[in-house]
């Protein structure tokens, strides 16, 4: 049963979708106060509060031995940043916040790299491709298609643009677990992979590197770097796949002007 794709019912599309408003509602409020001065410590102990508050729980604290209610992810750091009274961010940054909530036994996921202050060009066009990279997707989220046409699409979006994707890390199916099949790559080759069923609900996660995309673990064994220390992105939409075309389940504030790229 494990490495079955699960096909959701209707029942739990509905409450599928209700954790997704949670985990969009407690991104849209940390996103507020990302600013100057704060510690990532201090934005995790409000999302832990605020998924509190909705009557859930926190998706990754204790996840494997997670330490943390969510992964606060700053400049170089791609992925599983450790949130601490120590991380104070500073004008210019990036950080990504990755969260996850489960509500009525059904997971929400989503994530989101958020400007700091104030950021150069340079940067908001890492942040303006990666989070593109979804208008890519969803033109192919539709039956019949195929995961490996998702990923090929991705990767030469990305490419064309003269960012890298990351291989070691990839999106997924999601739904009773935070984690299920299929895996959902950013790389590929098309006309591959499973086939897209009505039913299917997809956690799509672009991750773009300014330079290479290799990547490797610190020593606190779960923060992951690139290793060149150049900067990444990272954005999360969970993504109901459907007879008449795709719906995304979580919302994000992220708002770029129609530039094209």
């Amino acid at each position: 049963m494990k490495d079955l794709i699960e096909i959701k019912t209707d029942t739990e599309i509905e409450i599928i979708k209700q954790s997704a408003k949670i985990a969009s509602d407690v991104l849209k409020i940390l996103r507020k106060n990302v600013v100057p001065g704060i510690s990532t410590k201090k934005l995790d102990n409000l999302a832990n509060e605020l998924i509190r508050n909705y009557n859930a729980e926190p998706a990754f604290l204790g996840y494997n031995g997670f330490p943390a209610t969510i992964c606060t992810s700053i400049n170089n750091e791609l992925v599983h940043g450790i949130p601490s009274d120590n991380k104070i961010l500073k004008n210019g940054d990036i950080i990504t916040i990755d969260l996850g909530v489960k509500y009525k036994g059904y997971y929400g996921d989503i994530a989101e790299t958020i400007p700091v202050g104030k950021i150069n060009q340079n940067i908001e066009r890492l942040l303006k491709v990666t989070y593109n990279c979804f208008n890519v997707a969803l033109k192919y989220c539709y039956e019949n298609n195929r995961i490996g046409d998702i990923a090929y699409n991705i990767q030469t979006y990305v490419e064309k643009n003269g960012f890298s994707v990351i291989r070691k890390y990839v999106g997924h199916g999601i739904g009773r677990q935070l984690h299920e099949k299929p895996e959902v790559p950013n790389f590929g080759k098309p006309n591959v992979g499973p086939l897209l069923m009505s039913g299917m609900v997809l956690a799509i996660e672009p991750m773009v590197a300014e330079g290479s995309y290799d990547v490797t673990l610190l020593d606190d064994n779960w923060t992951v770097v690139t290793m060149d220390n150049k900067l990444c992105a990272h954005y999360e939409h969970m993504i109901l796949i459907t007879k008449d075309g795709p719906v995304v389940l979580t919302e994000l504030e992220t708002k770029f002007d129609d530039e094209k790229l």
